[in-house]
C-alpha cells in the first residue's frame, strides 16, 4: 500500500485500484474485496486523504457523464420522434385518401378511348 501511494510500485501498475493493490501485495483481488475488507478501506480512505481520488471512482464519473449524454441525446431524439408522428399520420391519411380516389377512377369505365393497338 506504502509502495503505490508513494508512487513507486514494483508489482503493479500503481493504479489507486484495489486490483493494483492486490498485485503489488502479490495476493488474489478476492482476499481484499472479501477476506481483508478492512485493508480495503484503509487503502481507499488513504487515498481520499491525500486529496487524490480513487481511479475507480474517476472511471466511474467518466461513465456516468458519457451516460448522462446519452440520455439526453436519446431524449433529444424520442421528442423529435414525437414532434413527428402527427405529420406523418396526416401523410399517410392524404395518401390513403388519394389512393382510394385513384381506385374509384380505375373502376369507371373508359369513355371514347380506342386503343390504336392491341396488347399481346
Amino acid at each position: 500500500m506504502d509502495r503505490i501511494l508513494a508512487g513507486a510500485p514494483e508489482n503493479s501498475t500503481g493504479a489507486l485500484t484495489i486490483v493494483a493493490l492486490a498485485q503489488e501485495a502479490d495476493v488474489p483481488r478476492n482476499a481484499l474485496t472479501q477476506r481483508h475488507t478492512d485493508l480495503k478501506n484503509e487503502f481507499y480512505q488513504r487515498v481520499q486523504a491525500r486529496g487524490a481520488t480513487p481511479d475507480v471512482e474517476v472511471r466511474l464519473r467518466e461513465t456516468i457523464k458519457k451516460l448522462k449524454k446519452t440520455i439526453a441525446n436519446k431524449n433529444k431524439e424520442l421528442k423529435q420522434i414525437r414532434e413527428d408522428v402527427p405529420a406523418l399520420v396526416r401523410a399517410v391519411h392524404q395518401l390513403t385518401l388519394e389512393n382510394q380516389e385513384l381506385r374509384k377512377q380505375l373502376e369507371l369505365p373508359e369513355p371514347n378511348v380506342t386503343p390504336l393497338h392491341r396488347r399481346r
